[in-house]
């Protein structure tokens, strides 16, 4: 049932996502992180946690030189990628 929790919980947040006024017009990087993640989920390929891990991680080595916000985005923004 934990699982099942879970699964509601992602559900939710898109939801509500979905229905967040949108100024740009384009998605956010985080919710493309996210539905790329889910669809990691169902391709039928090992590994799931770890590629999972790898799409959502910062893979740079150099040190920013001024953090842009304050706490992260649980994804690094397309152009760290």
């Amino acid at each position: 049932m934990e699982h099942r929790a879970r699964l509601l919980d992602v559900a939710a947040f898109l939801d509500r996502c979905d229905r967040a006024p949108d100024d740009t017009g384009e998605e956010d990087f985080r919710i493309t992180a996210l539905r790329d993640a889910i669809a990691l989920l169902d391709d039928g390929q090992s590994d799931r946690t770890a590629r999972i891990l790898a799409r959502m991680s910062d893979h740079s080595t150099e040190p920013v030189e001024r953090a842009g916000m304050k706490g992260a985005c649980g994804t690094p923004p397309p152009d760290h990628q």
